[in-house]
């Protein structure tokens, strides 16, 4: 039992389960790539589960999130079906997308997940006008609109936050800043260094915090969240995190040039896991029943590949379905 007992124990706990289930799956994901049984690439987002865990277990059932390539973190952390994700990286039937989706276009709408997408800062106007959506339904929904510091390059970032701001739209814009678009630097693209101030001038507030503290994400986000809700104006949250792997594929790159040297020292010190694992622990809760939890994981991993693998291909009857309006 924990020492010290209460919600805030409990979502430590709750927080320290997302994450290791975001870890386990991504990382048996990067065990079956090399068989070629995935069909589609893979951006992996081990390294930077606190700020998908963090984020979403703020959001309410009926919210909605908006992701990008790098999705399987926010997928999980929302409630997507596991088994249905390895289906639809597998390009089976039973996927989320039915197969065509594969690993960057990930959905979960029962849940909340929305969609993500392959195209850089391409689900931020949608997510703003999902927002405004909300407002013009009457709706309690609130937004979340999530990119990485590369989309912050992009003209509809700009676009769509001056629209949000404008209009007074429940929405939460946050910036998973793992300091690197693709294979560039944030001081390479930016004089200003503080993503979350590009946009002030637009009236967008916003604040930096460490992506790499699921506490500290939770927290954060909860506030902006209810903020929202009550018909605050539209903020950003600007998440530094690492991420551990290259930018697309299972390898890790932290010997390429374009990397800081210190990239693996801080991966390390600052695993967002081991972080709470050790708060876990100064709370009361003992090293068997961390590994009991991760045993739980393990066989929900098991049980979702093991579907994967069984499912069938779709059909060739469905080869267009979804794709086009046939005519009539």
């Amino acid at each position: 039992m924990l020492k010290t007992a209460g919600k805030g124990a409990d979502e430590d706990l709750a927080l320290y389960r997302l994450m290791l289930k975001i870890r386990l799956a991504e990382e048996r994901i990067v065990a079956i790539y090399p068989t070629d049984k995935i069909q589609s690439p893979i951006h992996l987002s081990i390294g930077q589960e606190a700020v998908a865990a963090g984020v979403c277990m703020a959001l309410a059932a009926g919210d909605h999130i908006h992701g990008t390539y790098r999705g399987h973190g926010i997928y999980i952390a929302k409630g997507g079906d596991l088994g249905r994700m390895f289906a639809e990286l597998y390009g089976k039937d039973a996927g989320c997308a039915g197969g065509k989706g594969g690993s960057m276009h990930l959905a979960a709408q029962s849940v909340g997940l929305v969609g993500c997408s392959a195209i850089v800062a391409g689900l931020i106007p949608v997510a703003t006008g999902d927002a405004l959506a909300a407002r013009m339904q009457g709706s309690s929904r609130v937004v979340c609109s999530f990119f990485g510091d590369g989309a912050v390059d992009e003209g509809v970032f700009f676009e769509s936050v001056n629209f949000a701001v404008l209009k007074g739209l429940p929405i939460v814009y946050v910036c998973e800043n793992n300091g690197y678009a693709i294979h560039s630097r944030v001081a390479d693209r930016h004089k200003q260094d503080k993503l979350f101030r590009l946009a002030e001038g637009l009236g967008l507030r916003g604040r930096r915090y460490d992506g790499n503290d699921a506490r500290t994400v939770f927290k954060t986000m909860s506030r902006a969240v209810a903020a929202a809700r009550r018909g605050a104006a539209p903020v950003l949250l600007e998440y530094m995190t690492s991420r551990w792997h290259e930018h697309v594929g299972p390898g890790t790159d932290f010997q390429e040039a374009y990397r800081h040297p210190k990239d693996r020292a801080n991966a390390a010190k600052n695993d967002p896991i081991r972080k709470m694992a050790a708060r876990l622990k100064r709370r009361g809760l003992s090293a068997g029943r961390l590994e009991a939890v991760a045993a739980e994981i393990r066989r929900d991993v098991d049980r979702a590949v093991a579907f994967a693998e069984e499912s069938p291909f779709p059909p060739i009857e469905r080869l267009h379905a979804d794709l086009y309006a046939e005519s009539r």
